[in-house]
């Protein structure tokens, strides 16, 4: 199976995925955000900046995201896991994060204008950029997998450039 081929069909069939942020305490808090990926390295939402996650940003711009399918069976995960740092966009990087945020129409995001984005406007646009991604390895249940000889459920790197 190519695991970078499969990574990449994940994010690019899924619209939501779940955002782990932590407090200045490092007490966990993870959101489901709609996303436009750019070259499956840099990951769009809108938020406002009042809310849980995008405050413990603020603190702490290191982030895990997981991309998955919710409508998979049981024991036949789709998911790519991410880490990440994220920042709320500058004013001067508003035009380039539009350029890829909300993605195609067909994903039911609708577009914004630089204007819906700033003061005083409720929202703003906020970036992840990815360092590391990585899926479950591949294997048959209760029998360990090919390449890392473990017979748990375990995470492999894949490269989506």
């Amino acid at each position: 199976m190519d695991l970078d081929a499969y990574a990449r069909d994940v994010v690019d069939t899924n619209v939501f995925m779940a955002l782990g942020t932590a407090d200045e305490h490092g007490r966990p808090w993870v959101s489901p955000v709609f996303y436009a990926a750019h070259a499956y390295q840099y990951f769009y939402w809108i938020s406002s900046p009042e809310v849980t996650h995008s405050r413990n940003l603020a603190q702490r711009p290191q982030v895990s995201i997981v991309v998955f399918d919710s409508r998979a069976r049981v024991c036949e995960t789709r998911a790519v896991y991410m880490v990440a740092t994220a920042i709320q966009l500058p004013e001067g990087e508003l035009d380039r994060g539009l350029a890829v945020y909300p993605g195609p129409a067909d994903r039911g995001g609708r577009p914004f204008t630089p204007a819906e984005l700033r003061p005083p406007a409720p929202y703003r646009l906020y970036r992840a950029t990815v360092t590391e991604h990585s899926v479950l390895c591949p294997r048959n249940t209760g029998e360990p997998c090919a390449d890392h000889g473990l017979a748990y459920d375990h995470r492999t790197a894949v490269h989506l450039s």
